[in-house]
Parts: C-alpha cells; structure tokens; sequence
C-alpha cells in the first residue's frame, strides 16, 4: 500500500470514533462525483479511506466540471459530491436540493489563467479580440469574470469559449485559442507552453474568492448523517496532515503520487499547486468565516454577481440554509 504509514495514521484518527456505524453501515452503497482538482482528500480516496472507516461501499464517478456533478446530484445519480463554489451557487440558487457540509479548500493557484506563448498577451489589456476558452458556471469562469470586472474589461470585449478541460487541452494542442482559465490536469498542460496571467489567488485578493466544497443531496443527509460524519472526519485528517508536513511533499512524495494518480496529473504539478491554496481543518470548519456563516455568505454574493452576468434569473433571499456546519460539529464532539 502506498504510503501505508500516513493511511494508518489517519485511520487510527477516525476509526474508534465509527467501528459502530461502520457495522450498520455494512451493505450500504453510495456514489460520490468528484472532479480532477488538486487537494489532500483526493488521498483518502486513493487509498480507499473513506470506505475503511465507514463501512460504505462508495461508486466513485469522475467529472469534467462541477456543473456536471451538480446536474447529476440533480438527478439523484450521484448523492455526494465535490464541486466548486460557482456551480453550487447557481445551483441551489434554482431550487437543487443540496447543503454544503465541508469546504474542501479556498482556492489558490490551483486555478489559473494561461496566456499561450507567441500570443503578445503581455497585459490584462492585451486579452481583448481574444479567445479564452474555460468551462463556464465554474469556479474559474466566475474568476476570470471577476478578473475582467476588477480590470475593466468589458466580458464582450473578450471571445471567451465554453469548454470542458479536456477539450481546452486540445484546443491549446491546435492553437485554436490564446488563453485559458483552468485546473489541473489541463492548467500543467496548458502551461508547458504558455505563462500564468494571474491565477484565482490574485482574484480572491481582488474580494471574489472561490471554493471549494462537498455537498450533499439533502434527502441522503437526513437519512445517513453518520457516513457524512465519518465523511468530514477522513477529509479533516488528510487535510491536517497537508498542515502538518506538506510543506515537505515533492514530486516523488507517496502523497502526491496519490493525488496524481486521481486527478491526472502530473507529480511534479503537484506541489505548487497544493502550496498555492488553503485547506481548513476540521475544527475550522464551523468558523464563522467558514460553515458558521462565511460559506453561505460567499454563495450569496456569487450570486448576486452571477445574477449580474446574466447567468441566473434571480438570487434566494437567504442562502444559510444550504450550508450546515452539524456535521462537523458531530465529528469533532461537539
């Protein structure tokens, strides 16, 4: 087993905690989205902790965006999911019954915006006339929206494509576009031959931060609230061990190959990108900067400024009751 001392640690954390739950929870099946981004919990599902610790047998479905795994928590196909904050945001704001119950990061620089090389995009300015491709209603179109808002860009003023990261990667490959706002694996691709502009640190600098999150359908949640709690105990403890020795991880680190290997990606891209963004631990969750009232504060201002670009109709008079910090709070004992 890969890094079989870090998965014991993180087992020794959660286990005594869910032996019970786990020996109800025998039998039990759930199917989890998740997307290729770079962070600490694609660990926890490469080496099969969260099944370990539940009990649960989880179906594990891979998505190009997190519009994709919003549209089939929608449907009931998938119960779990991770997303980022801009489709979640569009997403309940039309009625999808859904509620945060971890923020898996606050992004980074694992999001970015590459200008290829040989296009004379020196300057924010120079975006102009030109094609930027990024999959649209996700956490890297709201920031380069929020990007061409903070330069005074006019978003018409830019051809800006919808397209899936895979499909950016090809269309880079051809030359058919001159920039992209990406994550991994297509933001490494994509950036062997071109330069990082800016990348969703410097906008969340600029006051539009973006994050990252797993969500349930609420239907499951009420219904199975202990594989939720041993849920945000695994995520909490891999993020821990990001806090405790990440800073350490290279690209021939068994962590990193780990985090790889699920989101397909490059070793070495890896570690930059881990460093460029923030992983809250358990018992920050419920902050009132996270789940205690800053997440729901967030979703509603994306909102508002998705409402603004005319990519949703109206905004909900109160976006707490999608996030709920219960689940976290049970983890930790409180």
């Amino acid at each position: 087993m890969i890094f079989r001392q870090l998965a014991q640690s993180v087992l020794a954390g959660v286990m005594g905690l869910t032996l019970a739950s786990s020996a109800l929870a025998a039998g039990s099946t759930v199917t989890i989205g998740y997307e290729t981004d770079i962070e600490p919990s694609k660990i926890a599902q490469a080496e099969g902790l969260y099944e370990k610790a539940s009990g649960w047998k989880i179906n594990w479905r891979k998505f190009n965006s997190g519009a994709d795994v919003v549209a089939a928590m929608a449907s009931g196909d998938v119960q779990v999911g991770f997303v980022g904050s801009t489709p979640l945001a569009a997403g309940i704001t039309r009625g999808l019954p859904l509620e945060t119950f971890f923020v898996a990061a606050e992004i980074g620089s694992a999001e970015a915006l590459v200008v290829r090389d040989g296009s004379h995009i020196g300057t924010p300015q120079d975006l102009i006339g030109k094609k930027v491709a990024v999959p649209f209603v996700s956490t890297a179109h709201y920031s380069l929206l929020a990007a061409l808002k903070h330069w005074h860009i006019p978003a018409d003023r830019v051809t800006i494509l919808n397209l899936a990261p895979p499909e950016i990667a090809a269309a880079w490959q051809r030359g058919d576009i001159d920039a992209a706002y990406v994550w991994e694996p297509a933001l490494g691709k994509v950036a062997k031959t071109g330069k990082v502009l800016i990348s969703s640190a410097d906008v969340r600098q600029w006051g539009s931060p973006t994050f990252l999150a797993w969500v349930a359908r609420k239907d499951f949640s009420q219904a199975h609230p202990d594989f939720l709690v041993t849920f945000a105990r695994v995520t909490g403890a891999v993020n821990a061990q990001y806090r405790k020795d990440g800073a350490t991880w290279t690209a021939s680190s068994p962590q990193v190959a780990a985090i790889a290997r699920i989101s397909g990606s490059e070793p070495a891209d890896v570690p930059p990108l881990l460093h460029g963004t923030t992983y809250p631990l358990l018992g920050e969750q419920a902050a009132p900067s996270l789940l205690g009232g800053g997440t729901a504060a967030a979703l509603a201002s994306m909102s508002q400024f998705l409402k603004e670009q005319k990519r949703l109709d109206d905004v909900l008079p109160d976006y707490r009751p999608t996030v709920t910090a219960s689940f976290v709070q049970r983890a930790i004992g409180q």
